[in-house]
């Protein structure tokens, strides 16, 4: 009887160090994914830094695009990468001191543009479809004369035509309306709040070229969120380990108990 007592009993002992040597690869796993985690997490926000900066807007000339009091991602780019169709944000004094403004370009230089054609913007002899603009509204609360926007420079609308300060309110000043490409500060990727997500594309403009690449808002959300759960599940390794090991030791407790 002892003789067998010994032969059952063996394996058992084998079988705890296969598991110690299990939890100690568990534990390098843990860590490398909590390592990994943090670099995705910290570097996702970090290029967002580097890429976006927040704004809120203040005024009701973009809606139903971008409400009064939304907060936005701008994407900071250069003035000379605006294409048609784009919001951006710019800063011109002689629309408004000191402060920033968002508007959608809706022509660029070399471009002619007039409203109205059967109730819609035209670019360079073209219909623009607008679905953007609020339901049921007109391109434009009045017609105005063709405009040729200036080489560097961009015609702007708001997409709340009826009460938006823009171009149009500025056609009589010396550029016509126009704003300098160099005055583009961001172009507008996502409203963050109360969250939108990404604004639609202005396929609308396609007809007249290239529209902008999206930015890599989508990429850097990614990151955040694999890095997250890379974080949280490395780190809820190590408890989830520990009470399943708990487990198995009671558990192997009430098999040698049986035994004998």
């Amino acid at each position: 009887m002892g003789g067998e007592s010994t032969t059952r009993t063996a394996p058992r002992s084998g079988g705890t160090g296969t598991a110690a040597s299990g939890g100690r690869l568990g534990q390098r796993l843990s860590g490398v994914a909590v390592a990994l985690g943090l670099v995705l997490f910290l570097g996702g926000f970090g290029w967002a830094a580097l890429s976006y900066r927040p704004y809120t807007v203040p005024t009701s000339s973009m809606t139903p695009t971008i409400d009064a009091g939304n907060r936005v991602l701008a994407q900071r780019v250069d003035g000379g990468e605006v294409r048609r169709g784009d919001v951006v944000v710019f800063r011109d004094n002689s629309w408004v001191t000191g402060s920033d403004v968002v508007k959608r370009v809706v022509a660029v230089g070399g471009d002619t543009v007039s409203c109205c054609t059967d109730g819609k913007l035209t670019v360079n002899g073209k219909q623009i479809e607008e679905p953007y603009l609020p339901k049921g509204t007109l391109a434009e609360n009045q017609n105005f004369a063709t405009v040729t926007v200036p080489k560097g420079r961009l015609f702007l609308l708001g997409d709340e035509r009826q009460g938006s300060l823009d171009s149009t309110a500025h056609l009589t000043d010396a550029a016509k309306g126009t704003v300098a490409r160099t005055a583009v500060i961001a172009r507008v990727d996502a409203v963050v709040f109360p969250w939108k997500g990404g604004l639609k594309r202005p396929t609308g403009f396609e007809a007249l070229g290239a529209l902008s690449q999206p930015g890599p808002l989508a990429t850097i959300e990614l990151l955040i969120v694999v890095g997250a759960v890379l974080v949280l599940g490395g780190g809820a390794y190590g408890p989830i380990a520990k009470r399943a090991g708990r487990s198995r030791a009671r558990a192997a407790r009430a098999e040698a108990a049986g035994v004998r």
